[in-house]
């Protein structure tokens, strides 16, 4: 099974209720792990139409906040519909468990014990500065991230994350991860 891991760093003024409007953001970069490869790479807006041929071969994407966030903005530049594709969201599955949301800093730091090397409003400020590769830089860490979490899930079914002062387990269902059964029947592109 062909996955890729991912995650999107984007600009914007706007803010709604204290969350990120999804519709008034701008790309700015794109990383990602393909486990057919084991290769890191970025993509700046411009560069999207080396992505896309990725992705469409992708049996399944893996990201972090995806389903709400990084899917919905990528496919605003992508001439298709990556929604039809399978994805699994790291953050949904543990929101399944926990109940609430949990940032990909807290799971880091417990599960692997290494945290983020920045915050997305700082990769903001990076970005207006004309620090393209320190943006590159920080997304595929992120994408580092997230993939070691992905893995650690699988060999153990829990994710660990700071509650206050104690370090807690939650417990996932990573059966259907992996699974070629609940993938979606897709053909060549995804451009419908």
């Amino acid at each position: 099974m062909r996955a890729i891991t991912f995650d999107i760093e984007s600009i914007s003024d706007s803010m709604v209720r204290g969350r990120v409007d999804v519709s008034e953001q701008e790309l700015t970069v794109v990383a990602i792990h393909d486990s057919e490869t084991g290769a890191y790479s970025s993509y700046l807006k411009d560069e999207l139409h080396k992505l896309w041929p990725i992705l469409e071969r992708a049996d399944m994407l893996i990201g972090f906040n995806s389903d709400t966030f990084d899917i919905p903005l990528l496919n605003r530049y992508y001439p298709g519909d990556l929604s039809r594709l399978r994805s699994l969201d790291i953050l949904s599955e543990v929101q399944k468990v926990l109940g609430r949301r949990v940032r990909l800093q807290s799971l880091a730091e417990a599960t692997l014990g290494k945290g983020k090397t920045g915050d997305g409003l700082k990769a903001g400020d990076w970005w207006r500065e004309g620090k393209k590769d320190k943006v590159r830089e920080y997304c595929i860490e992120d994408v580092r991230l997230t993939r070691e979490l992905y893995d650690y899930a699988l060999a153990h079914g829990v994710l660990k994350y700071k509650d206050l002062r104690d370090i807690r387990d939650i417990k996932l269902d990573t059966s259907h991860w992996t699974s070629a059964s609940a993938a979606p029947a897709m053909t060549h592109a995804l451009q419908l």
